[in-house]
């Protein structure tokens, strides 16, 4: 289970699965639970990865495994997963019940469908949760309250219930009991806002580089608020963060269904401007920014290269963290603005890294295309005479006032035999009336191909 407010306690599911077990005569022998756990992926669940060592390992104690209900396989994106382990369970010898289901697990047709559908059903809940829920933390940033994370160097938490009365501050690792209550950030003790201030005056007006004073920081016995030794990465981080001059900032990263992490350009951030205090001048922020972006003005794209080149002999390897932490290179964030993508800026030099990032510029390109293509399908139905409005909160298209449609980019993937295929996800959580689906080329440009239209009527019209 993920959270404890919920029909799926490990409570409930355990009573459940009692009952079951007491009218077929089974014994319990263990135990297995992951509480507080995701069910997005396997990672983090030790126990499920435990019950999965033992099946594999042909030595296990037990002859069948009882289940609340399919779901609490895991709610994966991918509904052949939750199916991969069940067929590892059955290689081995060893049932999987499902005790709240409405069908016995015994491999008939029609416990098949059900089993399918239902793996299916519970990662589009998920995916349709994790919507509503971004479009709800988006709506209490615009608002000006905090969504999670620490508060930094300088800042502390504040807990306000729901008329903006403060009602305390949150310690480290404390967390709001009250579903109405929100959380602000405020500046933190006078010393740390002096550090602040004199961090942003050593890098403006002295010149000092973040290596510089992250060790003068040192020197004199201060720590970061992770009561860490200062580096050039977390000095970085404060002189480069919004939220000193008050501004409440949410997206700069995504990592939506726990899949893949992705930095966002700052377009795509959710920001207030002055949600709170600042305690930096916003004319010193500027300028302090200016100096990070205008430091890849210096190089060529071949110098650029180069250095990568230089720190990938010396490392044996590259990420954002080896790249911030040089002293006289860009940061990694000036090579994302040069290349497009740290992605692309390893391909030119040769590297590929042990993971495969390329779903990163496969994102980005696609979330650039979305706006224009959306432009060129209102065009054309103006120019055949008739009328689109996008709306600006759910992005769907009104055209004649009639219908709806909503406008989805479908990336191209190759099967095992060659043949391609594109997945379309719906836009389930907003129902619209047509759904049009452009689908992309199978190629490394990712260039738009050519888009077709996927009715997707609501029932009854």
């Amino acid at each position: 289970m993920s959270t404890d407010h919920q029909k799926y306690s490990t409570e409930n599911q355990l009573d459940v699965i009692r009952n079951y077990a007491n009218a077929r005569g089974l014994k319990i022998l263990r135990v297995f639970e992951d509480s507080g756990r995701s069910g997005l992926r396997l990672e983090g669940r030790e126990a499920l990865q435990g019950l999965m060592a033992e099946v594999k390992s042909g030595h296990a104690n037990f002859k069948a495994i009882l289940v609340y209900d399919v779901s609490r396989w895991g709610r994966f994106q991918d509904a052949d997963e939750g199916g991969y382990y069940e067929h590892e369970c059955s290689r081995a010898g060893i049932r999987v019940h499902y005790c709240g289901e409405q069908f016995e697990n015994d491999g008939s047709i029609g416990s098949n469908l059900l089993k399918t559908v239902k793996r299916v059903m519970a990662g589009e809940y998920s995916r349709e949760l994790s919507v509503k829920v971004f479009a709800g933390q988006c709506r209490l940033v615009e608002l000006g309250f905090r969504q999670g994370g620490a508060p930094g160097y300088g800042l502390r938490r504040v807990l306000i219930d729901e008329n903006k009365n403060p009602k305390g501050e949150l310690a480290r690792g404390d967390r709001k009991s009250l579903q109405t209550d929100r959380v602000v950030l405020v500046p933190g003790p006078e010393d740390e806002q002096d550090v602040i201030r004199r961090m942003y005056r050593m890098f403006v007006e002295e010149g000092r580089s973040e290596q510089e004073i992250a060790g003068l920081l040192n020197a004199e016995g201060l720590s970061t608020d992770l009561e860490r030794p200062w580096t050039r990465a977390s000095v970085h981080q404060v002189l480069t963060n919004e939220k000193y001059i008050g501004n409440n900032v949410y997206n700069r990263i995504s990592f939506k269904l726990k899949q893949r992490r992705v930095v966002n350009p700052r377009d795509m951030w959710i920001r207030a401007d002055g949600a709170y205090p600042s305690i930096v001048e916003r004319a010193l922020f500027e300028r302090a920014r200016e100096i990070v972006d205008a430091r890849s003005r210096h190089f060529s794209d071949e110098e650029l290269l180069q250095s990568l080149r230089a720190l990938l002999a010396q490392h044996g390897m590259l990420s954002g963290l080896i790249i911030d932490e040089r002293e006289e290179m860009p940061s990694s964030s000036a090579y994302r603005h040069r290349f497009g993508s740290l992605l692309r800026a390893y391909e030119l030099i040769g590297y590929k890294p042990d993971r495969d990032y390329r779903y990163i510029e496969i994102n980005r390109t696609l979330r650039r295309s979305h706006p224009q293509i959306v432009a060129e399908i209102i065009a054309g139905v103006m120019r055949n005479g008739g009328t689109a409005v996008q709306d600006a909160v759910s992005e769907l298209l009104s055209v004649n006032g009639e219908f709806t449609a909503s406008v989805v980019i479908a990336r191209c993937f190759e099967t095992p035999g060659g043949a391609l295929r594109w997945r379309i996800r719906l836009d389930a959580g907003l129902v619209p009336d047509i759904t049009i689906a452009v689908r992309m080329k199978h190629c490394a440009s990712l260039r738009r191909a050519r888009a077709t239209t996927a009715s997707a009527r609501r029932s009854g019209r």
